[in-house]
């Protein structure tokens, strides 16, 4: 991985949160590769995790929990996907030991105060998941389908509305395209994975989507839906409709190919990895903060920059020492090859490279 330094499951989910004790977690991951050993000794600890946050990271999180607790069965992790901005939300305000988001802490929040945090001390990100995100689709008569970044920034700001626009037409010669007005279905919460979407369409295409990256879905266009499983909920009963979701949730919905440089691209979790692997990491943030700052204009052969890189955020130190070792724990096994293999199985995401492994693992280990 290019690392610099650049300027600033198989799972048991109950209501909606993966809710993981060490004899259900024993009985149901023996099946997948969350079983596997990380190497490392986990047996001493006891004590319960609370996390929040990316609705993208639930399977990666139910395997991860599974796997954790095969080797530390005196823990318990919850993890609620409650969205990426809400997660650092309860993170912040105490109410989680640990946040998952799609997005990196924002400079107003690590201005802000950690409640579990040690006085004078913030959170850090730390990447634990790499996932590419689908342009998926369900449209009459279409299950070939190539888009590009302004065409698909013109679908979701509203400019194009009909499936047989010029636009799109041009970039699907051979297809059948319906004479039907598009449905677009966004994400109605404050998204990570909203974020890294309108990340990607204001690089490559800023003289159509014309606001700003965020978390909030900016337009007026479409139907909204809560997290990954409610946009997947609200597609599957939606006509000729199309959305933008974490490929792990896209489940049996066509992908769209993605016109990176001069070609068509299937969606890859290596594609999305060799992305990350182009990047940087981002400056002017705590020395163990690993937020990477994302190359959405990557064009080498393969590559999927249309992509999210996910983070477990924790204290530097916390108050409670007891609870900075469960957090160390529980994230040391996330970070380890065993169960980031897990998870790419259980969540068709791309596993950390040995190299941004190595540096999260370090990152971790710096956790008091």
């Amino acid at each position: 991985m290019n690392i610099k330094r650049i300027g600033s499951i198989a799972a048991i989910a109950i209501a909606g949160a993966v809710v993981l004790s060490s004899c259900a977690a024993n009985e149901d991951a023996g099946s997948t590769e969350s079983s596997s050993t990380s190497g490392n000794d986990y047996s001493s600890l006891s004590g319960t995790l609370t996390g929040s946050g990316s609705s993208a990271q639930q399977t990666a999180q139910a395997t991860w929990a599974a796997g954790f607790q095969n080797e530390a069965s005196g823990v318990t992790v919850n993890y609620t996907p409650d969205g990426s901005g809400a997660g650092r939300e309860n993170f912040m305000s105490g109410a989680a030991d640990f946040a998952g988001s799609d997005a990196a802490l924002k400079d107003e929040e690590l201005s802000g105060t950690f409640e579990s945090c040690k006085a004078d001390t913030k959170g850090i990100d730390i990447p634990v998941y790499i996932s590419p995100i689908a342009i998926a689709y369900k449209v009459d008569g279409v299950s070939d389908l190539t888009l590009d970044a302004k065409t698909i920034a013109g679908i979701f700001s509203g400019k194009i509305t009909k499936w047989d626009d010029s636009e799109i037409a041009d970039l699907n010669k051979d297809a059948k395209l319906p004479d039907a007005d598009i449905t677009v279905v966004h994400r109605s919460d404050d998204s990570g994975t909203t974020q890294n979407f309108s990340e990607y369409v204001s690089a490559n295409a800023s003289d159509v989507w014309t606001e700003e990256p965020s978390q909030t879905f900016p337009y007026s266009v479409g139907d909204s839906a809560k997290g990954t499983s409610g946009v997947a909920s609200a597609m599957g009963n939606a006509t000729n409709a199309i959305t933008y979701i974490d490929d792990s949730g896209a489940g049996d919905l066509d992908r769209a190919k993605l016109m990176v440089g001069d070609k068509a691209t299937e969606i890859s979790a290596d594609g999305a990895a060799q992305v990350v692997a182009d990047s940087e990491i981002a400056t002017g943030r705590e020395d163990n903060d690993l937020a990477i700052d994302i190359d959405r204009k990557d064009t080498a052969d393969g590559a999927w920059p249309l992509v999210l890189v996910s983070y477990a955020i924790a204290c530097q130190e916390y108050k409670d020492a007891d609870k900075a070792e469960l957090v160390k724990g529980y994230l040391d096994y996330v970070v380890s090859s065993a169960a980031q293999d897990a998870a790419a199985k259980e969540a068709k995401s791309a596993a950390l490279s040995s190299d941004l492994a190595s540096k999260a693992k370090d990152a971790v280990a710096s956790i008091k």
